[in-house]
């Protein structure tokens, strides 16, 4: 592994560890103490916490459910995934159990639900967003929307939506103290509490992990066009397409330049265009999704398997639905 690979994956790592640091105190500071239940495995393992008259810790539940999730499903997520996976359970299970018993046996910090609610989800949106954008994963239902995305063919965001949905309504049937109008009234309102809470921390999730995403279409028009094609192949590392126009009004052939990029790269090739000519015309539009080599891989569902079935009739076959 080259020196640059080595920092930037060691880079990544403490970022992760960062962004799992503010899921964990953004979760048992802010939202664990009003025992509101959100989504993914912390959310289940507060279901356990309060089931078991908060006898079992989240975090020993956090992390005996990952780990045999994930060797369960060793096979077929494969080493990498299973390995990055164990590391970021371990550390996000660790920061939770050194630090809930001390806030679940106190007063909340913010005696207001609705802000301490919502303070929590927005501190573990910015901890999703950033150990997610680094790569990062903490298990739990990442692990089962995998599964299902490798298996059903099933997308994560629908898989990972329909599972947290799921938690959190289930925490209605949590142990209470009261008749049924009772338990109505008290556990609809929690369960609004866990609805809004992953409302608002995947909101800002999905902004901080699409932001490095955002592909950038840049139309370039210069006679120093081989320069800067040159340079930004180069420089920035990406690749550039020329197509052949003619203007106009003056009837001269001329080269036009266009590159794709993410957002991050878009200062990079201003800065190489302007660099080689300052009078370069520069077209700069928001490509809603790019695939293939350097961006994002084409993913297409698959279709069912189709049987010819032969017309008594006729002969011919026509195409059947494999049911």
């Amino acid at each position: 592994m080259s020196p640059i690979a080595k920092r930037t994956e060691i880079r990544d790592y403490l970022l992760i560890i960062a962004g799992m640091a503010l899921y964990a105190i953004g979760f048992t500071i802010f939202i664990l103490p009003h025992q509101i239940v959100t989504g993914g495995m912390a959310g289940f393992s507060s279901l356990v916490y309060f089931a078991s008259g908060c006898r079992i810790p989240v975090a020993v539940t956090m992390y005996t459910v990952n780990i045999a999730m994930l060797a369960c499903g060793y096979k077929i997520l494969g080493r990498t995934f299973v390995v990055r996976t164990i590391f970021g359970a371990t550390a996000l299970s660790f920061m939770i159990g050194s630090i809930e018993g001390f806030f679940t046996s106190r007063p909340p910090l913010v005696t207001d639900m609705t802000m301490s609610v919502a303070m929590g989800a927005v501190i573990c949106g910015l901890g999703i967003g950033l150990y997610y954008s680094h790569k990062g994963s903490t298990g739990g239902t990442d692990t089962v929307a995998a599964l299902l995305e490798k298996s059903r063919n099933i997308t994560i965001g629908h898989s990972m939506v329909i599972v947290d949905v799921t938690i959190v309504t289930l925490s209605f049937f949590l142990p209470f103290d009261g008749d049924l109008d009772a338990r109505i009234q008290a556990r609809v309102q929690t369960i609004i509490y866990g609805w809004a809470s992953i409302v608002i921390y995947s909101t800002i999730a999905n902004r901080i992990v699409n932001a490095d995403k955002q592909c950038i279409q840049f139309l370039i028009l210069s006679p120093k066009w081989d320069v800067i094609a040159r340079r930004v192949t180069h420089e920035s590392g990406r690749g550039v397409t020329t197509f052949d126009g003619t203007g106009y009004w003056t009837g001269e052939g001329r080269k036009m330049l266009i590159v794709w990029c993410r957002r991050y790269d878009a200062d990079r090739i201003y800065e190489i265009v302007r660099g080689v000519d300052e009078s370069a015309y520069i077209i700069q539009s928001e490509a809603t999704s790019v695939y293939g080599n350097g961006f994002d891989p084409l993913k297409t569902r698959r279709l069912k398997n189709i049987a010819p079935k032969e017309s008594a009739a006729t002969g011919e076959t026509s195409p059947q639905p494999n049911n």
